[in-house]
């Protein structure tokens, strides 16, 4: 009997496999398809030929984590203990599921803010927990009266995503202090908070639960080198927590892969001398800001985007269909793939929105919008 009987494709899988057919500019599946820096594949090249090929330690190569260590105080002000406090994993992916597997007991309740990546609610699900799916308000800011009032004995973590996926929000300091309030109120609840695009914000920078030193010693910090440094098939990753908190997610991790794959490991060490992860947010700024203007003179209603590499736009003076019947026909007929907002809500819910990924070469973006604008 299946565990999962109501869960099929992924609507990621199900539009890039559209776009392949269709033979569809894909703007859907999040990821970049411009070349990866060339000191990186240099040192690919070069750790390949050397004899590095087995195990790591179960927690990650030390030097990377010593940089770790370092690069957080230097971004954030916060000093971590590169031996008990960071953890690398096999993506974020990998470093949620071990998170929540690890911490969440059986019938415990779990707050999810939709829309909502997927990878959240089934981790809680295979822990026997309960996931408890909260709609963020329509401009896809945090319900704190909702979120409040949800909250219980029961209560042991919400997820937050920050930089959002799939809107583009980013959470302002009332968002922190209100959380905190909540902290304050429940001390069972601990928060895991998904920051893989923390270094892809705009106009206002990105406020991380580093920055919080009332939340050190209650949340697990993911992030994400295949987001930060255009290398998402390589699925790797790294969680920041207090101790008491990733001695047991470590417990989880090491049967789940034991360490993650040594070459990369190796040369992203190398990797983190050579970048400034702050030219990040400039890089993809021109590229919301050009795939914006390409698209000023759509139908589309393009709603503000603060950060990742994700462009939210309301269809609704174009069509009255739902999100799903309106991003098949834009590959049907207009060869072009984008994600539809629905199935990120638990009651998927409609709201004449759909979501382009701009982390693409420009003549890619300029072939999309020439195919958006005959709509």
């Amino acid at each position: 009997m299946s565990k999962f009987p109501n869960i099929t494709t992924t609507i990621f899988t199900t539009m890039s496999q559209m776009a392949n057919q269709y033979n569809a500019i894909n703007l859907a599946q999040g990821f970049p398809n411009f070349p990866v820096d060339e000191r990186l594949k240099n040192s690919v090249a070069k750790w390949a030929k050397e004899e590095i090929h087995q195990y790591l330690p179960m927690a990650g190569f030390p030097p990377l984590l010593e940089k770790i260590a370092a690069h957080t105080q230097n971004s954030y002000h916060r000093k971590v203990n590169p031996t008990t406090d960071i953890l690398i994993t096999a993506g974020a992916t990998e470093g949620i599921f071990a998170a929540i597997q690890a911490l969440v007991n059986p019938n415990e309740e779990v707050i999810i803010l939709d829309p909502s990546y997927d990878c959240y609610e089934t981790p809680v699900v295979l822990c026997n927990a309960i996931p408890k799916r909260i709609n963020l308000n329509d401009d896809f800011t945090p319900n704190w009266e909702a979120i409040g009032n949800a909250m219980n004995a029961k209560t042991r973590m919400i997820i937050t995503n920050n930089p959002h996926n799939p809107t583009g929000k980013i959470w302002t300091e009332n968002d922190f202090l209100q959380l905190e309030k909540l902290l304050d109120l429940h001390p069972n609840f601990i928060v895991l908070s998904d920051e893989v695009y923390e270094y892809i914000t705009f106009e206002n920078k990105h406020i991380s639960a580093h920055h919080r030193p009332k939340l050190w010693n209650r949340s697990i910090t993911v992030s994400s080198f295949g987001k930060s440094f255009h290398i998402t098939g390589w699925k790797i990753g790294f969680l920041i927590a207090p101790e008491h908190l990733m001695q047991e997610i470590k417990k989880v991790h090491q049967y789940l892969v034991f360490s993650v794959n040594s070459i990369a490991q190796y040369a992203i060490n190398d990797y983190l001398d050579m970048v400034q992860v702050s030219e990040l947010s400039g890089f993809y700024q021109q590229k919301r800001d050009f795939f914006q203007t390409l698209l000023q003179e759509s139908k589309f209603e393009l709603l503000p985007c603060e950060g990742s590499y994700f462009q939210l736009a309301s269809y609704a003076s174009i069509s009255n269909e739902n999100d799903l019947e309106f991003t098949k026909r834009l590959v049907t007929d207009f060869g072009v793939a984008t994600i539809p907002l629905s199935p990120f809500y638990a009651d998927a819910k409609q709201t004449k929105c759909i979501r382009f990924c701009f982390a693409k070469d420009e003549t890619t973006l300029q072939k999309a919008t020439e195919r958006l604008l005959k709509l």
